[in-house]
């Protein structure tokens, strides 16, 4: 009878530990990483969508101004090498190779940025239907990068700041020893100064 009853307490004692290990954050760590690497996956989703849609971009584009040459060659060479370099969600802890996805797609923006202002040289190619779709295109595939950055950064720094306190410090020191912060996007060169404006 004993035997039994110590078998009962101990399985009660089982069954109420698991309960409170389930209530107390065990599984915040995990769960907030895995929603950061979703939130990156996205953000890589929609450079690519970006990428797609560069070499039609350029196409129309180059059908209207063969003289800019120089302008069409930099949007491609950006896009390859924005397109060449990807950070898998394991890498997401090495800051420095974050940067270098950032830094490649800052590139991409800036060259597709010459390549838009370029088009108001030319009138017929900035009323060309094919243009202004893909144009309207790139410009909703830019509001999709910032809204998906932008979860990223909510999502990493839900993240790190459960690394940081309590009680994910004493899961992060224990069960999980593996768990790193990881590395958020800043903001690129030059942000901090407004354009200047000339009329």
């Amino acid at each position: 009878m004993s035997f039994r009853f110590s078998r009962l307490r101990a399985l009660v004692l089982v069954v109420l530990m698991s309960f409170g290990l389930a209530s107390c954050g065990i599984n915040t760590i995990p769960t907030l990483q895995e929603t950061a690497k979703a939130k990156w996956a996205e953000v890589e989703n929609q450079y690519q969508r970006r990428a797609d849609l560069i070499p039609s971009l350029v196409e129309t584009v180059k059908g209207y101004a063969k003289q800019e040459k120089d302008v069409l060659v930099a949007v491609t060479e950006a896009r390859a090498k924005a397109t060449a370099i990807h950070v898998d969600a394991n890498d997401l802890t090495d800051p420095a190779k974050v940067k270098q996805v950032q830094d490649a797609q800052n590139a991409l923006s800036g060259a597709l940025g010459r390549l838009l202002a370029v088009s108001e040289n030319y009138p017929d190619l900035k009323s060309n239907q094919n243009f202004l779709a893909l144009q309207s295109q790139l410009e909703g595939t830019e509001n999709r990068i910032a809204v998906a950055r932008k979860d990223y950064i909510a999502a990493v720094q839900d993240y790190n700041i459960e690394l940081r306190t309590f009680p994910g410090v004493i899961w992060a020191s224990t069960v999980y020893r593996s768990a790193q912060p990881m590395a958020g996007f800043t903001a690129s060169e030059g942000a901090q100064t407004a354009p200047a404006v000339k009329f």
